[in-house]
C-alpha cells in the first residue's frame, strides 16, 4: 500500500480531481486508522492468540485491497483506506510480537527484523507494478495498482496456518505441553528449550517443578493490571522500557521517512525531474535502495548489535537529510536546471532510505518487540505501533503542506534537525540487548543514562576497592 500510494496519487488526483490537500488525506488517513488495528490486535493476540491474529489481519488487507481497487469515487476510496489501515495497525503490532516469541536468541535480531524486509519488499514490488500498469488506461491502472494488494493477503492468512503458536502465549494459557513440543521445534538445541521453557514459567508464575501438560495459571498478560502497571504504577525499570519503546517509535517516522516514501515523485519533481517515465523509474530506485539496506542491516543485527547500527544510521539521516535540504533550497532558487543539483537531490534520498533501513527501520520494531516483559510485550507493542502510526499519519498529511510553507528545503532542514534530536536520544537511553534472552532484558533498563549493569558492578566494585585500600592504609 505505501509503495502503490507514492505512484497512485499522481493517477488518483488527475482521474477524481482531487486537491493536493486531499492528496495528503488520502494518503496519512491510513496511519491514523491503524492505530484502531493495532488496538485491537493487541486483546485480539492475547485471547486467540498470535497465529490466528495474523490470519485475521490477512483477511482485513484482502477486503480493504477489493475495496481501494472497486472504488468509484473518493469518498469510498478512503472508506476502503480505513479498513486497510485496521488491518495494517494489525500487522504492525502482531508480526514482531509473534516472531520475536518464536526465535531462539542467537537469531532473534535476524528473525524480528524479516517483517521490515518485507515491509521494505513490498514497497519495491509496489514501486515496480504502479511503473507497469501506468502504462494502462487513467480509470483502470490506479485501481489495479490499489486491489492486486489482496493477492499476497490470502498468501499471508493462509501459509501462516502451517506455523507454530507462539510459545510464551501458550504457557501464559497454561498448555504447557504444547509449548513443550513447540520450543523443542524452534530452539537451537534441547538445553535451550528447557532454559527458555522455565524462564517464561517463572515469569508466567508457574512453578519450575510443575511438568503438567495443561495447568492453571495465575498471572495474566492482558486486563486491567497490565494498564495499571503500564501508567499508573510502573517499576523504574517498566517506565524506562515504556519511554524507550514510545521515543524509538516516536523518532523513526518524525525524521520524515514517509514524507519521502509516499512523495518521492513529487520531490524529484521539484529536483527538477519533469517525465512522469523518469518521476517513476526515480522511485523504482529508492525501492531498490531502501531493500538492499535492510538486507545489509538483517545479518549485521546479531553481530554489530541494535545500539551501535542504531546509532550509526541516525547519524546517517543527519548528513542525508542536511544534504537534501541544502541541494533542494538551491534548486529552488535558480531559475535553470541545475543537473548536479538534481543529481546530488538524488543520491541524497538514496543515501537517506539506505540509511534508514540499515538502523531505524528494522531496530524499532525489533527493540520494541523485545524489551518488553511477556506480561505487558502485547498492549506496549501496540501502544508502541499505535505511536508510530500517528506520527506517520501527521507527517503524511502535513507534508505538502509544510514544504509550501517553509519551502520544501525548509521541510527537510527541519526533519534534519528531529534526526539531531533522536540521535541524543538513542544514545542516552537504549540499552544493548543483543545476545540476551527476552526474560533477562528486562534488567538492562532502569538506568536513564545509558550504562551496562556489567560496567556499574565493575565501577562500584573499583570504587568499594579504593575505598577498603585507602581505608587500610589509614589503619597502617
Amino acid at each position: 500500500d505505501i509503495g502503490v500510494m507514492s505512484g497512485a496519487a499522481l493517477y488518483i488526483k488527475r482521474d477524481l480531481k482531487i486537491s493536493d490537500v486531499q492528496v495528503e488525506i488520502m494518503n496519512g488517513i491510513i496511519n491514523l486508522y491503524s492505530p484502531v488495528g493495532s488496538f485491537i490486535a493487541g486483546r485480539t493476540s492475547d485471547w486467540i492468540g498470535r497465529r490466528y491474529t495474523i490470519v485475521l489481519a490477512g483477511v482485513i488487507f484482502f477486503a480493504g485491497a477489493i475495496l481501494m481497487g472497486l472504488s468509484p469515487n473518493y469518498a469510498f476510496l478512503m472508506f476502503g483506506r480505513f479498513v486497510a489501515g485496521v488491518g495494517i495497525g494489525f500487522a504492525f503490532l502482531i508480526a514482531p510480537v509473534y516472531t520475536s516469541e518464536i526465535s531462539p536468541t542467537s537469531s532473534r535480531g535476524f528473525l524480528t527484523s524479516l517483517p521490515e524486509v518485507f515491509l521494505n519488499g513490498g514497497i519495491l514490488i509496489g514501486y515496480i507494478s504502479n511503473y507497469g500498469f501506468s502504462k494502462l488506461p487513467l480509470r483502470l491502472g490506479w485501481r489495479l495498482m490499489l486491489g492486486v494488494g489482496a493477492v499476497p493477503s490470502i498468501f499471508l492468512a493462509v501459509a501462516v496456518l502451517a506455523m507454530p503458536e507462539s510459545p510464551r502465549w501458550l504457557v501464559a494459557k497454561g498448555r504447557l505441553g504444547e509449548a513443550k513440543r513447540v520450543l523443542h521445534k524452534i530452539s537451537d538445541s534441547e538445553e535451550e528449550a528447557r532454559l527458555r521453557l522455565a524462564d517464561i514459567k517463572q515469569t508466567s508464575g508457574i512453578p519450575d517443578d510443575c511438568d503438567d501438560d495443561v495447568v492453571s495459571v495465575t498471572k495474566r498478560s492482558h486486563g486491567h493490571s497490565v494498564w495499571r502497571e503500564l501508567f499508573l504504577h510502573p517499576t523504574r525499570a517498566v517506565r524506562h522500557i515504556f519511554i524507550a519503546s514510545l521515543g524509538i517509535h516516536f523518532f523513526a517516522q518524525a525524521t520524515g521517512i514517509d514524507a519521502v516514501v509516499l512523495y518521492s515523485p513529487r520531490i524529484f519533481e521539484k529536483a527538477g525531474i519533469r517525465s512522469d517515465n523518469y518521476l517513476l523509474l526515480a522511485t523504482v530506485a529508492v525501492g531498490f535502495a531502501k531493500t538492499v539496506s535492510i538486507l545489509v542491516a538483517t545479518f549485521l543485527l546479531d553481530r554489530a548489535g541494535r545500539r551501535v547500527l542504531l546509532l550509526c544510521s541516525v547519524g546517517g539521516l543527519v548528513l542525508s537529510l542536511t544534504t537534501l535540504g541544502v541541494s533542494l533550497t538551491v534548486v529552488d532558487h535558480s531559475r535553470t536546471t541545475l543537473t548536479w543539483a538534481v543529481g546530488l537531490s538524488l543520491a541524497a534520498v538514496l543515501s537517506y532510505v539506505a540509511f534508514f533501513s540499515i538502523g531505524s527501520g528494522p531496530i524499532t520494531w525489533v527493540y520494541s518487540s523485545e524489551i518488553f516483559p511477556l506480561r505487558l510485550r502485547a498492549q506496549g507493542v501496540a501502544i508502541g505501533a499505535m505511536v508510530n502510526r500517528v506520527t506517520s499519519g501527521v507527517i503524511s498529511m502535513t507534508f505538502l503542506s509544510l514544504y509550501k510553507a517553509i519551502t520544501i528545503g525548509g521541510a527537510f532542514f527541519l526533519f534534519a534537525g528531529i534526526a539531531v534530536a533522536a540521535w541524543v536520544f538513542h544514545y542516552t537511553l537504549l540499552p544493548e540487548t543483543r545476545g540476551k534472552t527476552l526474560e533477562e532484558i528486562e534488567g538492562s533498563f532502569g538506568n536513564f543514562w545509558w550504562k551496562p549493569k556489567a560496567e556499574v558492578a565493575k565501577a562500584t566494585a573499583q570504587t568499594e576497592l579504593k575505598t577498603i585500600g585507602q581505608t587500610s592504609t589509614n589503619v597502617d
